[in-house]
């Protein structure tokens, strides 16, 4: 019985939007829901907390998650495998420095 039980976890397909700590992304899943009275078809969110094991995924990464048993108070998601990497941001540092000569002090001025 607890065997069939395991294969009927959700498998979740989103973007990671946060990297909070060690081990632990924030993950937005994305789905369509229909207005209750109007219905007109509304994009929605969901921000799952998600256990990244091997601190692979990066932020822009897309990810499959699968349910899971609680692994601390919010995170109920692991990450299965990641579908597909956010491009590389190049960061370049500008390490040259304008260092402008200091003023005469007024004390030398006025002698």
């Amino acid at each position: 019985m607890e065997s069939s039980l395991r294969h009927k976890r959700k498998v979740l397909n989103g973007t990671v939007t946060s990297r909070m700590g060690n081990k632990s992304v924030k993950v937005t899943v994305p789905f369509k829901a229909r207005h209750a009275r109007y219905l007109k078809v509304i994009n929605r969110k969901s921000v799952l907390h998600v256990h990244d094991e091997e601190n692979t995924a990066r932020v822009g990464d897309r990810v499959e998650v699968t349910e899971t048993r609680p692994l601390s108070k919010l995170k109920r998601f692991r990450i299965t495998r990641v579908l597909e990497r956010a491009p590389e941001q190049v960061v370049t540092a500008n390490l040259e420095v304008n260092v402008e000569p200091a003023p005469a002090s007024t004390a030398a001025t006025k002698e």
